[in-house]
């Protein structure tokens, strides 16, 4: 078969509605359906030298000098009127493979991700930290993406996004959106989250929280009257809180631990699992909003506690992981044993499970 170019390769991973593209040597391109790799058909496996002229194909020379200097790059790739994709190209035993995510032209409509309508409060606030978590793969770009276009539709604000690279592209509406890409527009989201401050932002979307430092000036950023919306790779919020705590030296963890409960307006954790009902992946969501007796938690270094808060919150608009996967094995949407998978504790799964049907919806 003749070796077919990237461009070829991402337009038959969009006509199977795949959310990603494996390209490594040894194996035919391997695309990411509903959550599982299938071989590309009609595709044949790949030499070093398929994959390398693939690579010399799609990267510019600077580009390329970060891959031999780095041992591997991140960057966006575009095709035009027909889609834009987030690339990682890196060495495994000698020689390079291709990792690439989908993206969609088009922002998503927050009531298409079938997220919790709660969220939507997050985009009304003026000030404070929000963090949405997960692996990676999990749907936080897009939420963050969906969430930011609400703002942008509402709100006469700046609205500042810094990520590695640019995923969404947001057009100016109500308010101006500028995107500042990691290694093109900024040397390091550090460097570019410390002269955002500089740039009169109203909203600050970090991409991720990768480092002390970052983390650091977020809180102050959020401290100091910005709404600061980032993403950390952790599931739970009591695990997105210890990630934070525990990036200080133990010598700045009281300090860190009091920023956190001031500034601290809600995590988000997210997971992407397959429907049985649909031909999809469908979200399910651990939500927080902080509240005076979250924000004590925190300061007083028992925030292991915060679970229960969130399992007796619903009242107020937070999600139970727990309850969320309990109510889609009830209802036939998701098969049970994955739910179960999902869970973080398995134990309060179960007693989701095992309430009453006749009681409705899982409380």
């Amino acid at each position: 078969m003749k070796l077919l170019s990237l461009n070829d390769l991402l337009k038959q991973t969009k006509d199977y509605h795949a959310t990603d593209l494996h390209i490594c040597v040894g194996s035919p391109p391997l695309m990411r359906v509903n959550s599982k790799l299938k071989k590309m058909p009609g595709a044949s496996t790949l030499s070093s030298e398929d994959v390398t002229s693939i690579i010399s194909n799609s990267l510019d020379e600077p580009k390329l000098k970060l891959l031999e200097r780095n041992k591997v790059v991140d960057f966006s790739y575009s095709i035009s009127g027909f889609g834009r994709f987030r690339c990682n190209v890196y060495l495994q035993r000698g020689t390079y493979a291709i990792a690439i995510r989908v993206l969609p032209l088009s922002i998503p409509e927050f009531s298409t991700l079938g997220l919790p309508t709660e969220m939507l409060q997050f985009t009304k606030l003026s000030s404070g930290l929000v963090l949405f978590t997960g692996a990676t793969g999990c749907g936080k770009s897009t939420t963050l993406a969906s969430l930011i276009d609400v703002i942008n539709q509402n709100y006469r604000y700046h609205v500042l996004t810094i990520e590695d690279p640019v995923e969404y592209l947001h057009s100016h509406k109500q308010s101006l959106v500028t995107q500042r890409e990691i290694g093109e527009d900024a040397v390091s989201f550090s460097s570019a989250l410390r002269s955002s401050l500089r740039e009169d932002p109203d909203v600050i979307m970090v991409g991720e929280m990768r480092d002390a430092e970052t983390m650091a000036i977020a809180l102050s950023a959020a401290e100091t009257g910005h709404l600061v919306l980032s993403t950390l790779h952790t599931v739970g919020a009591v695990k997105t809180i210890d990630r934070i705590l525990d990036s200080f030296p133990t010598s700045q963890q009281n300090q860190i631990r009091s920023q956190l409960a001031t500034v601290l307006q809600g995590i988000v954790s997210q997971q992407l699992l397959p429907s049985l009902a649909y031909d999809k992946l469908i979200p399910a969501c651990e939500v927080l909003f902080s509240t005076p007796a979250v924000a004590n938690l925190i300061r007083e270094g028992k925030h292991y506690q915060i679970k229960n808060i969130i399992q007796t919150g619903k009242d107020i608009g937070m999600y139970s992981l727990e309850r969320t996967l309990a109510q889609y094995a009830k209802d036939g949407i998701v098969d049970e044993s994955i739910a179960k998978l999902k869970a973080l504790d398995i134990r309060l799964f179960d007693q989701y499970l095992s309430m009453e049907a006749s009681k409705g919806d899982i409380a």
